[in-house]
């Protein structure tokens, strides 16, 4: 598939609360209709990183968005934010979930959309796409990469940010689910990968598990010492396949 080119902007969506929050944006140049899909950011952050997702979607023909989903902690700058979102006891699941409605909204809301918006997240921002493709509306698939925490075996990963774990929601997932995991990884392990999927199973959800030998938590990331590659080409690869059935394709791109 041929790269497109694209335009790309820094935008305020309404968020939790209706809190103004910043959010990075890209699109395909063309009148489309596109396809779109909403990236929740790792826990470390909004970074630079989360912005080449943004991009490496719009190139391969999908508007984007990611809000920043730690802005709420009075500052706009992502690594403060992050640190204090950490002191707070971490960002709750409801804000985020908000969060991420609004980037849905807003790519629903555009002209050049095709009607249709997938999610996908990282580590933490996997972990609110396992519980938003149970909670959002208006959404086509989700795509969960390495989410931690889906199972709450240490009951101190139960807080009142956090107080429910996303397993107890399988049974509520409205859209077909894409999980990508390293064989590696401590966080989700694969003994929680397995039960997780016996979850989907048992509840007759569509979904698609994806695991990678070799590979740890946040293979995907150019810039960590944990990236790999050619698992991380393999998965996107999977990735933009699974959109493609679930969410269509662009048109009118120039």
């Amino acid at each position: 598939m041929a790269f497109k080119p694209i335009t790309s902007e820094m935008l305020t969506l309404k968020g939790y609360n209706g809190d103004v929050i910043e959010a990075y944006y890209a699109q395909p140049k063309g009148d489309g209709p596109f396809p779109g899909v909403v990236v929740c950011h790792h826990g470390p952050g909004w970074d630079a990183w989360t912005g080449e997702v943004v991009m490496k979607l719009a190139l391969h023909g999908y508007a984007a968005i990611s809000p920043h989903v730690y802005d709420h902690f009075g500052t706009h700058e992502p690594d403060e934010a992050a640190a204090r979102q950490r002191t707070a006891g971490g960002v709750p699941d409801a804000s985020v979930q908000a969060d991420l409605q609004a980037g849905v909204d807003y790519l629903r809301s555009l002209s050049n959309s095709n009607g249709k918006v997938g999610i996908i997240g990282f580590c933490f921002g996997g972990r609110q796409c396992y519980l938003g493709a149970s909670q959002l509306k208006n959404i086509n698939a989700a795509v969960d990469c390495w989410g931690g925490s889906v199972i709450a075996d240490d009951p101190a990963s139960l807080t009142p940010a956090r107080p429910v774990a996303p397993i107890e929601y399988t049974r509520d997932i409205s859209v077909s689910l894409m999980g990508i995991f390293g064989n590696d990884d401590a966080n989700p392990d694969p003994d929680q990968v397995n039960r997780t999927e016996a979850a989907l199973k048992a509840a007759g959800k569509p979904y698609e598990f994806h695991r990678y030998d070799g590979a740890g938590h946040g293979f995907f990331a150019v810039d960590r010492p944990g990236y790999r590659p050619e698992q991380a080409t393999d998965a996107w690869q999977k990735v933009f396949a699974f959109y493609e059935r679930h969410l269509g394709t662009a048109a009118g791109v120039k």
